[in-house]
């Protein structure tokens, strides 16, 4: 290979580096944002509830960069084929990343709405969901920082459970929605936070389906393993 042809490859990589490097560092802020905002809904704690509402301008501030960064990439390298799969794939990455940023968000903003009254509604399901999303999302953000198609792959099977036990809940607190019309208000709370963390699963696995074409050229199949039977009930988005 010629000096000139092995230095452009060389600068490439170590553009690609960097551009993976800032993706596990935005990762890693969700990650945070994420277990953050459980925990505050958990243990009612207000203070942790509006450190995670300010700490979403953190998230999108590193998408942008990130943005920025593989912009600049494409437009000095002019990357093609397997190269290029890799560029695209970590600007998408971030934009599922940002998304889930925002469900956190409002997982957030909502636990300071619940903290108001008195919970009508055991938790330990919610906390159960969250713990597999976030399982899910550093699974997946391991997954692509190492190009690992297996660790994708399995984020990929593992959004059933997520999607069943969201389903269980639904049908829960619509349950405590019937018995007792006070528990409306509270429950609806929970119906968007059971439905923002769904929402990040499924983030999490487009993240994997990105990884695993990324590392392989080959796409997962159109169908992905669902369980969620309330789609027609719920929104997608709570902004």
């Amino acid at each position: 290979m010629p000096d000139e042809s092995r230095h452009i490859l060389s600068s490439f990589e170590t553009d690609l580096g960097r551009l993976r490097d800032m993706v596990a560092v935005m990762g890693g802020l969700v990650e945070t944002e994420l277990a953050d905002a459980t925990a505050a809904l958990l243990s009612r704690d207000a203070v942790l509830a509006s450190r995670v509402v300010d700490f979403d301008a953190r998230v999108d501030a590193e998408e942008r960069a990130i943005e920025q960064a593989a912009i600049r990439v494409l437009a000095l390298r002019q990357p093609v084929a397997d190269d290029l799969r890799h560029v695209v794939a970590a600007l998408k990455v971030t934009t599922d990343l940002e998304r889930i940023g925002d469900y956190a968000a409002n997982v957030a903003k909502r636990t300071l709405i619940l903290n108001q009254s008195t919970p009508a509604y055991p938790l330990t399901s919610l906390a159960q969901m969250s713990r597999l999303v976030q399982e899910n999302l550093k699974t997946t953000i391991d997954a692509f920082g190492e190009a690992d198609p297996q660790k994708a792959m399995a984020v990929w099977r593992a959004d059933q459970m997520i999607d069943d036990l969201y389903t269980t809940i639904f049908r829960e607190l619509i349950t405590y929605m019937m018995e007792d019309p006070r528990n409306i208000t509270a429950c609806t709370h929970l119906l968007f936070i059971a439905k923002n963390l769904e929402r990040i699963g499924d983030h999490a696995t487009n993240v994997a389906e990105l990884t695993y074409y990324a590392a392989t050229g080959e796409t997962l199949p159109d169908t992905r393993p669902k369980g969620d039977l309330s789609a027609t009930y719920m929104p997608h988005h709570d902004t």
